[in-house]
């Protein structure tokens, strides 16, 4: 069996509790002794425990002289518990392969560091890009210091997400929206606007039987106080986790939600044809409204990105709101990833666009993503698209 056979099992075994794990990383880990795998180890929800102590505890009394593979290199330091590095030391593993060294500035290399000078043979780079690419939420946010953010929209051919009237259930299949319950559940957080929660009052969780308590911590960018207690959202808040996004202090707070302040966002100057405000009327005049929304833009989006990370340890964003939403998220250039959902349909130039004016006046300057995944379904396709 070859390195990257028993490393690929490592990977697999990471991903069983992705979006479940947040703020750390999720990774998983294999001990091999003569060709067999003796012990197996992922990070427990929350976080803890960590997948090498899990698998050195599952291998008993038999990991000296083993190898062990893990997908993200262990940690040295003092937190919670023990350093990973120490209780490998002391299992008497004679080699550790790695995939990816750990970006966190306690670690990077110091883990492997703390190996190799206790004796133990290390390898490294074995599904490296597999493994950083399972763990992108966890990077970002030490890169960007935010997370990775996803948008999940779903679309008719003509890329609409409502009629004129603003109906959108259903644009895709039964099949297609079950996928999307399963996405969900690889993410930390799952955010919609305030529009979003007034028109469709979601409840933004898992309702496959066997994801329902994997559900996302739910998060509602809401400065002008449009949730009540009414709203599936705050009436299952005692179930799910669930944050509105404001940038002042709320006077009447609902039971069971949380609220993060965060700042208001400086004016952002863009490139508009002389037709400009004509033209931006009639976008969002489609969406139901006579002028520029300004919910949004109440809230400084850079902002909290940064404190979705540091104050309530998101790594993983799935954003479902609406093409206003959208569009802010694209000004500040905060998507990482398009997960479009198409259908068949065509509703028309006078139904909703998923993303609103730009003002884009040349491709050069354009937003651009490339194709990274098709997913086909019997009625419609998935696509995912990733920043250039």
């Amino acid at each position: 069996m070859t390195d990257d056979y028993f490393m690929s099992i490592a990977l697999k075994l990471a991903e069983k509790n992705l979006g479940n794990v947040a703020s750390n990383p999720t990774v998983g880990c294999v001990i091999v002794k003569d060709g067999v795998i003796i012990g197996e180890g992922y990070t427990g929800i929350g976080g803890r425990p960590h997948a090498e102590v899990v698998a050195l505890q599952n291998s008993k009394d038999l990991t000296h002289g083993a190898v062990m593979y893990v997908t993200l290199e262990p940690c040295c330091h003092f937190g919670v518990t023990e350093p990973c590095t120490a209780e490998i030391i002391k299992s008497g593993i004679r080699k550790v392969v790695i995939a990816a060294i750990d970006p966190d500035n306690r670690v990077l290399g110091r883990g492997i560091k703390a190996l190799v000078d206790a004796g133990i043979e290390v390898k490294q780079g074995i599904m490296q890009k597999e493994a950083e690419k399972l763990n992108v939420g966890f990077f970002t946010t030490k890169k960007l210091h935010r997370p990775f953010i996803a948008c999940k929209i779903a679309t008719t051919l003509d890329g609409k997400i409502a009629t004129l009237t603003g109906n959108s259930k259903w644009i895709t299949s039964e099949d297609t929206r079950n996928w999307v319950h399963e996405l969900r559940a690889k993410y930390d957080a799952i955010m919609i606007g305030s529009n979003t929660l007034v028109s469709d009052d979601p409840l933004l969780t898992c309702r496959l039987p066997r994801l329902k308590d994997r559900s996302p911590i739910r998060l509602i960018i809401d400065s002008q106080g449009r949730l009540k207690e009414e709203h599936n959202i705050a009436k299952t808040a005692d179930k799910v986790i669930t944050w509105v996004i404001t940038n002042k202090e709320v006077e009447r707070k609902i039971k069971d939600i949380n609220y993060l302040i965060v700042n208001t966002p400086p004016v952002i100057p863009v490139p508009r044809p002389e037709n400009f405000k004509q033209l931006h009327n009639e976008n969002w005049s489609r969406a139901g409204m006579t002028s520029e929304p300004d919910v949004i833009g109440k809230v400084c989006l850079k902002d909290m990105a940064s404190k979705l990370v540091s104050e309530i340890g998101i790594t993983r964003l799935l954003v479902e709101g609406g093409g206003i939403l959208i569009t802010e998220l694209l000004k500040y250039n905060l998507i990482d990833r398009l997960i479009i959902c198409r259908s068949g349909k065509i509703l028309g130039n006078d139904a909703t666009p998923f993303v609103g004016n730009l003002g884009i006046q040349s491709i050069n300057n354009c937003y651009q993503f490339k194709k990274v995944e098709i997913i086909e379904f019997s009625e419609d396709v998935v696509e995912l698209w990733d920043r250039v």
